[in-house]
């Protein structure tokens, strides 16, 4: 694996390390979130990728 897709791999790691963290202050602050796949990203050489939206769910008070 080359060193640029390496990195590519790491920010991944690093950016859904930072998603997790969010999804846990948002759950510990009383919302349910959901994440869906809202498309999928091509690049037109057989590689792709999926783009998320967050679904948030709050309860009724």
């Amino acid at each position: 694996m080359t060193e640029d897709k390496e990195m590519a791999i790491r920010q991944i790691a690093n950016s859904l390390h930072r998603l997790n963290d969010a999804v846990i202050a948002a759950v510990n602050s009383g919302v349910s979130v959901e994440l869906m796949r809202a498309s999928r990203y091509h690049n037109e050489e057989g590689a792709w990728g999926d783009m998320l939206v967050p679904i948030i769910h709050q309860k009724s008070d």
